[in-house]
């Protein structure tokens, strides 16, 4: 993509927003089809701009250098900022940054990406990754993550919000890195620093909804929005305005390009447009990268139209949907939770993770209990790596009431059969930042929000969980850690020096060498994995076996998650792990498979069929 610039030096013309024409000449563009003028405030003087018959204003300034401060001012007198702003001189409501993308210098601008079957992804928060809760802080750990066998960094949304402490999901700047983790350039740094260890960098956008604080939108351009459709968050976005797609696309386009990410996670498209979504993938499918371009989405429906295969097998559009049935069915068997969600993963729970593992989805068009109606639709057809699992995340985490990690939840030998069972499926697996030292501390939901705000924020978060039995007495909801007490994001910082001493170290030992097997074993085989390539042998009484073939070898798993010793259908292959540690069976031969326990086997050469015994 811009083939005509060097690679060192990497920049993304916008339609929103201002951009250097040349040394000094900034061209400044703002849709406002609901004004008649609009004045363009640079550096303190008042300057008219041009308006087109199609509601985009310009004007063209000359002695404008990087750093100038720049406004839009309404007819009203309202001042308001850049909806494309690069960066800001302060917070959301404040001016915006004139910046030169190409005054950072990239170190290694030939970094070539890495192919998706070698995605280990781990998921982290910025301001809460590390004590300075910095992009330059946090590229200090690359190191550690990849010494460990992650491959794949993705990060939590850092498109600028109101405040300083926030998850990231309710952006109002869609372009501009949020100053509290860093400057772009520093954001750049990471992801440079990244790529020089060998990973990937990926960042997760929100295209559904603007935060409800500092979205200056409606004012000058109504017609973004439909105010007579709601979604969780407010009024529904009009995605089939052009300016509307063109701010969306432009947006994924120009992280990729300008940030030279490897990809994006797109968050809860199904509160997003289906034909906005295949315009952006069709948009990045059709510019010519160096490198390979990932793109992943969250979508509650169980549907597999943005992630269908070419007929080689090649990525259409999206590379692989967040499997949260994965999930859910994992951590109903773990810790025996029954409310919310997890009521559909309550009858057969081991049929359901069979078939997640196997398959991809658990629904598959049949009728969730919770909502009533079926959901979802057939995924056999799919590639095992067009699925992104999980143990943990920022939601099945942060939107507990206390914030606790599943290590809190379940004993530890449950929870060593689930990381294996997690990382070595032919599915793409997912960390949550600290799992892999068996971090302790909680990860809460915090925001920074003033006044009415911040008490509708904190008195929402706890009529939320007032449905749930534990939470039924008043009392029990003034319990929950308030969103807006800096105390509950300073509890949800990792604490490193776990690493260093006991359990800690332990998990981060056990977790190496499951990555490590990974690697030596499923790796190779993944690139070649197609379609219906996982059978359930069994599905049991606590007791799940799957078969894969990919691409020629056999994957065999056999994991036990009941707290009695079950029988098991014999593999044939050779034992590459199992837990606890010990032959727990030889191939060819019955197993009897102790209470939490696995063993996972592998064959290379044609598939054999398994002997159930």
């Amino acid at each position: 993509m811009n083939d005509t610039q060097p690679k060192e030096f990497r920049s993304f013309a916008k339609s929103w927003g201002s951009e250097f024409v040349r040394d000094g000449e900034v061209r400044f563009r703002l849709w406002a089809p609901g004004l008649d003028r609009l004045t363009l405030r640079l550096n303190g003087e008042d300057l008219p701009m041009a308006r087109g018959e199609d509601g985009w204003f310009e004007r063209v300034a000359i002695g404008v250098e990087a750093a100038a401060e720049y406004s839009f001012v309404l007819p009203d007198g309202e001042v308001v900022p850049d909806p494309a702003s690069r960066a800001q001189a302060g917070d959301v409501h404040g001016p915006s940054l004139v910046v030169d993308p190409t005054s950072y210098r990239w170190r290694h601008p030939g970094w070539a990406g890495r192919p998706w079957e070698e995605a280990v992804i781990y998921e982290l928060h910025v301001g809460t990754f590390t004590d300075e809760g910095t992009f330059r802080s946090a590229a200090e750990k690359l190191d550690h993550l990849a010494s460990i066998g992650v491959t794949a960094v993705e990060i939590m949304p850092v498109a600028q919000f109101a405040g300083n402490r926030g998850w990231g999901y309710d952006g109002v700047l869609l372009y501009a890195p949020h100053p509290a983790y860093g400057s772009p350039d520093d954001f750049k740094w990471f992801v440079d620093e990244a790529h020089a260890r060998g990973l990937m960098v990926l960042l997760d956008v929100v295209y559904n909804h603007f935060g409800p604080d500092g979205n200056y939108l409606a004012l000058y351009a109504p017609e973004f929005f439909h105010p007579e459709r709601l979604t969780p968050w407010g009024v529904a976005i009009s995605y089939e305005l052009d300016p509307v797609q063109s701010f969306f696309a432009e947006n994924a386009l120009y992280w990729l390009e300008e940030y030279n990410l490897d990809g994006l996670r797109l968050d809860a498209v199904d509160h997003a447009d289906d034909a906005l979504l295949q315009q952006i993938a069709a948009r990045i499918r059709a510019e010519a990268w160096d490198k390979p371009i990932h793109l992943t989405t969250e979508d509650n429906r169980n549907v597999t139209l943005f992630h269908e295969r070419g007929e080689d097998g090649s990525v259409i559009a999206y590379t692989a949907e967040w499997n949260d049935d994965f999930h859910n069915v994992i951590h109903a068997i773990a810790t025996g939770e029954r409310e919310a969600y997890y009521v559909d993963f309550v009858d057969d729970s081991w049929g359901k993770l069979a078939r997640c593992l196997a398959e991809g989805y658990a629904y598959q068009g049949e009728v969730s209990p919770q909502h009533g109606e079926p959901r979802g639709e057939p995924s056999a057809h799919l590639p095992p790596t067009a699925f992104v699992d999980f143990l943990q995340n920022h939601d099945q985490v942060g939107n507990r009431a206390y914030g606790e990690r599943l290590g809190e939840l379940t004993e530890p030998n449950m929870l060593r059969v689930l990381y294996a069972v997690l990382l070595l499926s032919p599915h793409i697996p997912l960390l949550f930042m600290g799992e892999e030292f068996a971090e302790d501390r909680p990860f809460l939901f915090f925001t920074d929000f003033h006044g009415d705000l911040a008490k509708a924020v904190t008195e929402g978060r706890r009529r939320e969980f007032a449905k749930f039995s534990a939470f039924h007495a008043p009392d029990e909801l003034k319990t929950i850690p308030d969103p807006n007490d800096p105390e509950t994001f300073e509890a949800s910082r990792l604490d490193w020096r776990k690493t260093e001493v006991g359990s800690g170290r332990i998990w981060m030992e056990y977790i190496r060498e499951l990555l490590g097997l990974r690697r030596e074993f499923l790796v190779p085989a993944l690139k070649n994995a197609g379609p219906n390539s996982g059978r359930v042998v069994s599905a049991t009484d606590g007791l799940i076996a799957i078969d894969w073939n990919l691409g020629g070898a056999t994957l065999m798993m056999r994991a036990n998650m009941s707290d009695r010793l079950r029988p098991a259908p014999s593999i044939d292959g050779d034992i590459i792990f199992s837990e606890p540690r010990g032959q727990i069976a030889q191939p060819g031969a019955p197993i009897q498979m102790p209470a939490t326990s696995i063993v996972t086997a592998w064959r290379n050469g044609a598939p054999g069929t398994p002997v159930v015994s």
